[in-house]
């Protein structure tokens, strides 16, 4: 497939159709809701000069953010690591959250981008001390929905060269807006004519995806009779994933052996299934990786079971929210 064959925007990897309403949603900029075209921040903000900020991507459910919680944490935790005061509290951003929501009248099929830059800079300089103001704040909703094809049909995926960071340079575990290196990674990907990029660690194993996390599966097929067993990696190079982290959760309650441990591609090529976690389109199969089928290249029955386990564990925590 030739670079840009993917389409336009919204008809990329995982992501679903564009949505006509997104035109005209209003968007929450420190503290104002503004028209979509309006949204805007200065030159001078840290995030737009220097990718300095962190950020969050939450799917809202029957009106509730699911996993807001959980969220919330690993904002905190990453801006407490970058030295950046948000200046707003949980409960603050949590009220931010459903008033734009309400503005919108947005209940279900809603992805919701958090973002939280250092401020505006009084030159364009890296160092934090010559900011000016407070934190910039921007939420972000869109109607958003995986195509429902992907997620029976999978996607692809293609082993880039460019590696995972160790925590002495860029610490993977910080969901900051310095993306450079996915960003590259993805390009690769999308030019060898993949949908995602899969990304090994330093020292050759597999890591994690350039925006998703990633499983594979060995055993529980008809041919060997084994239990099935999920596995993903030792989670040093990767960020700390809310979908991924729950959905070890689920494997643990549904008595599925899943482990974080490192393996090779060559565990990846002979896997009986695979898979990707993330916050937009939960759980995803893998059908191929560096253009070999992922077994008969067909969504599995761990992976399908899975999803069934996830999608209940979402509708369990929104309705906990529904009863605050």
């Amino acid at each position: 497939m030739p670079p840009g064959a993917h389409g336009q925007h919204g008809q990329h990897g995982q992501h679903g159709d564009d949505d006509p309403r997104n035109t005209t949603v209003l968007v929450l900029v420190n503290g104002e809701l503004v028209p979509r075209d309006q949204a805007v921040v200065s030159v001078f903000d840290a995030g737009f000069v220097l990718g300095d900020g962190v950020w969050e991507g939450l799917r809202v459910s029957g009106g509730h953010p699911a996993f807001l919680d959980q969220h919330l944490d690993r904002l905190q935790q990453g801006a407490a690591a970058i030295a950046l005061d948000i200046g707003r509290s949980r409960e603050q951003l949590t009220a931010d959250l459903y008033r734009l929501l309400d503005a919108n009248a947005m209940t279900d099929g809603v992805h919701v981008r958090l973002m939280v830059t250092r401020g505006v800079k009084a030159t364009p300089y890296q160092d934090p001390r010559v900011t000016v103001g407070p934190a910039t704040i921007v939420l972000v909703a869109e109607h958003k929905l995986p195509r429902p094809e992907t997620l029976e049909r999978g996607i692809t995926l293609f082993t880039t060269h460019v590696r995972r960071a160790a925590p002495d340079t860029l610490d993977p575990k910080l969901n900051v807006h310095s993306k450079l290196g996915d960003v590259t990674a993805c390009i690769q990907a999308y030019t060898a004519g993949a949908d995602e990029a899969l990304m090994l660690d330093p020292h050759g194993f597999v890591a994690t995806c350039n925006s998703t996390h990633f499983f594979i599966v060995r055993g529980g097929d008809a041919r060997d009779g084994a239990a099935p067993e999920v596995s993903t990696s030792d989670g040093r190079y990767c960020l700390g994933g809310i979908t991924r982290g729950n959905v070890l959760r689920v494997c643990r309650e549904a008595g599925i052996t899943a482990v974080e441990t490192t393996f090779s591609l060559t565990d990846v090529y002979s896997a009986s299934e695979a898979f990707c976690t993330g916050t937009f389109a939960g759980v995803v199969p893998v059908r191929e990786v560096d253009g070999r089928p992922i077994a008969d290249g067909q969504r599995g029955p761990v992976v399908r079971r899975l999803q069934e386990l996830y999608a209940e564990l979402v509708a369990r925590d929104v309705a906990d929210r529904a009863r605050l």
